[in-house]
């Protein structure tokens, strides 16, 4: 509540982030979670002259029957309609799907941005593995290895982390994107369910949108000014060797 408070307080200076060119983005709810969720993140995207859509396929109740093939039929429908290849924002879960999507149809994909997301590491290691467990009647220790290569493989397009150690629900660790020529994660300081309102994630997200499509640059580069608060994870990684961050092998965050 905190962090909303915050945004709407700072949404007059939110509008000046920079603009985008008016491409299609798509929103991806976390589990348990619907378009409800999204819509503040909507919005803003929309201030800033981005075409922000739902997902349209209710409360996400995990990867169960065709979602992921209406998830496909979703994107299809938005990169016709545009012409336009689509960039995804996904939220916890919804940031898995979005790796699944771009691993599977990079053609169709722009970029991926994944906030508070357990693309790596430990599948259990979130606070929501046993609601996971008993809302899909799936152990996670199940799941098969060639649908768990497709969430841990880097997609071919701009990929962004964004993550948190305090985030409360996933461990931070496995939220973390190894660096590579399209490949980064940024650390923000708040809370898993907030992420999709912290101002912080805003200027983030404002900032990746806004990157010419084939122009690609990192978020940390010489020269660029960041808001106080936001590191890259090898600075995390730093601070939890000091015995200031959460251990992962401890299965929470």
């Amino acid at each position: 509540m905190g962090e909303l408070a915050t945004t709407l307080l700072l949404r007059p200076l939110l509008k000046r982030l920079d603009h985008g060119d008016g491409h299609p983005v798509l929103l991806l709810p976390g589990f348990m979670a619907s378009d409800v969720s999204t819509r503040p993140l909507r919005g803003f995207l929309r201030d800033l002259g981005y075409s922000a859509h739902r997902w349209t396929l209710g409360r996400n109740l995990g990867p169960q029957g065709d979602l992921e093939e209406r998830m496909n039929g979703r994107l299809a429908e938005l990169f016709e309609r545009h012409g336009r290849r689509v960039s995804l924002v996904g939220w916890s879960l919804g940031g898995v799907y979005a790796r699944v999507l771009a691993n599977h149809g990079p053609e169709r994909v722009r970029c991926v941005i994944s906030l508070g997301s357990p693309i790596n590491g430990d599948g259990e290691a979130t606070n929501s593995a046993r609601l996971y467990e008993l809302v899909t009647r799936e152990r996670l220790r199940d799941i098969a290895p060639e649908k768990l290569a497709a969430v841990r493989a880097t997609p071919p397009v701009p990929t962004t982390s964004v993550f948190s150690r305090t985030d409360g629900v996933t461990a931070w660790q496995s939220s973390i994107e190894p660096e590579g020529p399209l490949a980064e994660s940024v650390e923000v300081p708040g809370s898993h369910l907030g992420l999709g309102f912290n101002p912080l994630v805003l200027c983030v997200l404002a900032d990746r949108l806004a990157q010419p499509e084939d122009d690609w640059k990192p978020f940390f580069r010489p020269g660029k000014v960041h808001p106080p608060g936001l590191r890259r994870p090898v600075e995390a990684r730093a601070s939890s060797a000091a015995g200031t961050g959460p251990d992962l092998g401890s299965g929470i965050a």
